[in-house]
């Protein structure tokens, strides 16, 4: 991804905090997408990042200097998003390019995924697109390298026509169900296993939005009042990131 071609529009222009606030309530169906890619053999996205606002205050300026710009290597656990930026700063001096970064939902500004050259996501790509020149636009889309699509009708997940459930629940969720049976009847230790900092698989299925493999884990046992580090049971998150399917299940 080249920062040369990639056109700016102000960044708190009403079309601006629109695109944000869009991100930020719908990045629980980006990291659903990428927390099957991190289990797919063969990867099935061409990329995967988050635009973060970065800031600074500098000696003398009155408000703080303010930077979006894109990381990758993206983990998320309900709380904190983390990744490596994969952008150059233009004025910021607090952080670089390759930097390990951490930072609250709320923080970001953008999300992106693309399969086969089609994108999901990308709301203040959209918002600058919606103000370009056909012409421009048509530069901007092939300096990325992907189908862009229409700036109207933003896609958020991977749904076909024969398959509107996938709004719901991710498809490799619901084809992978047997499977998580099979592992967990053979690994029964697994189903209430709390990692260093306290998530259950429970916990990171809810988090995922994974109604399948929550119901799995459930019928298998899973402890549902277990609690992380940060005091938060599977529903504390499933409530959290507004999972509706999930919620009634837990309850």
């Amino acid at each position: 991804m080249s920062d040369t071609h990639i056109f700016f529009a102000k960044g708190d222009s009403p079309e601006m905090i629109s695109a944000f606030e869009k991100a930020q309530s719908s990045f629980k169906y980006f990291w659903r997408e990428l927390s099957w890619e991190y289990r797919r053999i063969v990867p099935g996205l061409d990329l995967a990042c988050v635009k973060v606002a970065f800031t600074q205050e500098f000696p003398g300026q009155d408000e703080p200097v303010v930077e979006h710009m894109w990381i990758n290597e993206v983990n998320f656990d309900g709380e904190i998003i983390s990744g490596t930026l994969i952008n150059q700063p233009n004025e910021l001096t607090n952080i670089d390019n390759g930097d390990a970064v951490s930072i609250p939902l709320n923080q970001i500004s953008d999300w992106l995924f693309a399969i086969e050259g089609k994108t999901y996501g990308g709301f203040t790509i959209h918002a600058m697109r919606s103000m370009m020149e056909p012409e421009e636009r048509e530069e901007h889309d092939n300096a990325w390298g992907l189908e862009f699509g229409d700036y109207n009708d933003i896609l958020v997940v991977n749904k076909q026509k024969d398959a509107p459930e996938n709004l719901v629940e991710h498809p490799m969720s619901r084809n992978m169900k047997e499977k998580m049976m099979e592992f967990l009847t053979q690994n029964p230790e697994m189903i209430n296993n709390q990692d260093e900092e306290g998530y259950s698989l429970l916990h990171r299925e809810t988090i995922a939005g994974n109604l399948s493999s929550v119901e799995t884990l459930l019928f298998m046992g899973a402890d549902k009042q277990a609690t992380t580090n940060q005091g938060k049971t599977a529903m504390d998150y499933a409530r959290q990131l507004n999972w509706e399917h999930i919620i009634p299940v837990l309850g």
